[in-house]
């Protein structure tokens, strides 16, 4: 095998592990947004169970949680089963404010009765 040949499948190679790592962020990303979703909706599960959360807090919390669910089952659907890095950024911001939400109402002081 000559250089010329050996300095082409370096390139093609290397062109190869930028697309992919380039590529699996974005399609990771919207796993890793489901998973935080999953693991709120395991939070206010918890909150209602010990009694820290009221039924209206359970409710406002999961209304604002189903919201941010819809949100991303759209973004997919408009661009292939992908998120763009804008949507993913969104998507976890609004992800970040609902994890601080619950984590005041599970720690408010109000419980159940």
């Amino acid at each position: 095998m000559n250089s010329i040949a050996l300095g082409k499948i370096v390139a093609t190679g290397a062109l190869a592990v930028t697309l992919v790592t380039t590529a699996l962020p974005l399609a990771a990303s919207a796993g890793e947004v489901w998973n935080r979703v999953e693991n709120q909706q395991d939070r206010i599960a918890a909150g209602v169970a010990s009694g820290q959360l009221t039924w209206a807090e359970y409710r406002s919390d999961e209304a604002r949680l189903a919201a941010i669910r819809a949100q991303r089952v759209a973004d997919l659907r408009a661009n292939g089963g992908r998120l763009t890095a804008f949507e993913h950024a969104q998507l976890n911001a609004e992800l970040n404010a609902e994890s601080a939400r619950i984590y005041w109402t599970k720690h408010n002081e109000r419980r159940q009765f």
